[in-house]
């Protein structure tokens, strides 16, 4: 009976410690798998919204939710992107996305579909920019002559009495914020590539002309637009200026600023002013962070009802700060704003969707002065207008963004 009794003791205390140690084997292996996710690299997220664009608009020019092929800004915005992923990383896959959509949209004579010189639309050029890259790396007359066509339209482009490019030909005496990133940089880029160094004038001159008329010291932002002739209605009668703070109206020139930055030489006498006006608008938009790194559509006006916290404009700033801080346009506080403002929008407006790719939520879709139907340029009017994912407007300026932070030394 004892015999048995020891027998069976023995028995349970074998099983026991088998259970034991498989307890402890199954703990080591979940530490083993939790510590190979930690120690995993995160993925670039340059090349990851790269990617997924690709996947989401596989000929590009879908990418703007148009039903028919068109010239847009907003595609030259992503082909932009696409070529500097490309640069950053020699894949392939980027350059040959830029090509399908080039070699669709522009013949062999250098003719672009759908653009119309006669329209003066300020915006058209700013495909020009990814254009000059083209033509730099592959060296062909098609590109040039696309570029040239581009060109001469700032030739002849209306201006306003003291020199301002209208926005369009439908917009007459008007100058937004948006048409500085849309002009300046493709000619800066231009006045490099192609020797013409007095284009440097004209540019510094739209900057400054921008900020005298659409810099409010009070708020220390830059009002979406200004009327010379102060006849719209959406235009103050004794400023001719608009009257909101819209986020992504200040994000295209914020970008411009540093874009024009990096071609404009260091002893042209206007390059002193352009970073005045970079540092003041850096100052300007930190005031207005929210506690998320983000900034609200209508910066200025918090959560009051119906505001939200936008996409694109926090990746146009982020992009801002972090190169401008990187390059020595900014004081380097303005660095940790940016790393801010991009660990902002990874928390905030970027999600994994099923099939692998991601998505960048929480972008206006598009905001605009006048026009048919009539916008007003209100309150209601901005945070009113539809809000869109992986619009282009969020996905171009977050790649490029993407691949400041992923510049960054962060030890």
């Amino acid at each position: 009976m004892n015999i048995r009794l020891k027998i069976r003791g023995l028995n349970i205390l074998a099983f026991a410690l088998l259970l034991v140690g498989t307890s402890c084997g199954g703990t080591s292996d979940a530490k083993l798998v939790q510590q190979e996710e930690e120690t995993s690299p995160k993925p670039k997220y340059s090349s990851w919204m790269a990617q997924s664009e690709i996947k989401r608009n596989p000929e590009g020019w879908t990418l703007d939710f148009n039903e028919k092929p068109k010239w847009e800004y907003t595609h030259g915005l992503v082909m932009s992107s696409m070529l500097k992923v490309w640069e950053n990383t020699g894949d392939q896959q980027y350059m040959d996305y830029v090509r399908h959509f080039v070699d669709f949209m522009i013949d062999e004579n250098g003719v672009i579909k759908t653009y119309k010189k006669s329209d003066y639309n300020i915006d058209r050029v700013n495909g020009g920019k990814f254009l000059i890259e083209l033509y730099k790396e592959t060296k062909e007359e098609k590109f040039k002559l696309a570029i040239e066509e581009l060109r001469d339209q700032m030739r002849e482009h209306p201006r306003n009495s003291d020199g301002g490019f209208w926005h369009k030909k439908i917009y007459p005496q008007q100058m937004w914020l948006d048409g500085i990133y849309m002009g300046s940089p493709f000619l800066s880029k231009y006045a490099v590539e192609f020797n013409e160094p007095a284009l440097f004038d004209d540019v510094a001159k739209q900057i400054h002309l921008i900020d005298k008329h659409c810099y409010s010291p009070e708020t220390g932002l830059f009002h979406h637009a200004i009327d010379a002739s102060k006849s719209e209605k959406w235009a103050d009668p004794a400023t001719g200026l608009s009257t909101n703070y819209w986020g992504r109206s200040i994000g295209w020139l914020a970008m411009a600023l540093v874009d024009v930055l990096d071609d404009m030489p260091k002893d042209h006498p206007k390059r002193a002013e352009i970073v005045s006006i970079a540092q003041k608008l850096a100052k300007g938009i930190v005031k207005y962070q929210h506690e998320s790194g983000t900034w609200y559509q209508v910066i200025d006006q918090g959560d009051r009802a119906g505001n939200y916290l936008e996409s694109s404009a926090t990746s146009m700033f982020a992009y801002f700060l972090i190169k401008g801080a990187k390059n020595g346009y900014l004081d380097q506080e303005f660095r940790d704003a940016g790393v801010k403002a991009y660990e902002g929008i990874l928390k905030e407006f970027i999600r994994e969707d099923a099939d692998g790719g991601i998505t960048i939520t929480n972008v206006c879709g598009v905001a605009g002065l006048g026009g048919n139907p009539y916008r007003d340029g209100s309150y209601e009017y901005y945070v009113g207008e539809e809000i869109r994912e992986n619009d282009p407007k969020g996905v171009g300026p977050f790649i490029l963004a993407s691949l400041q932070y992923e510049s960054l030394d962060k030890n």
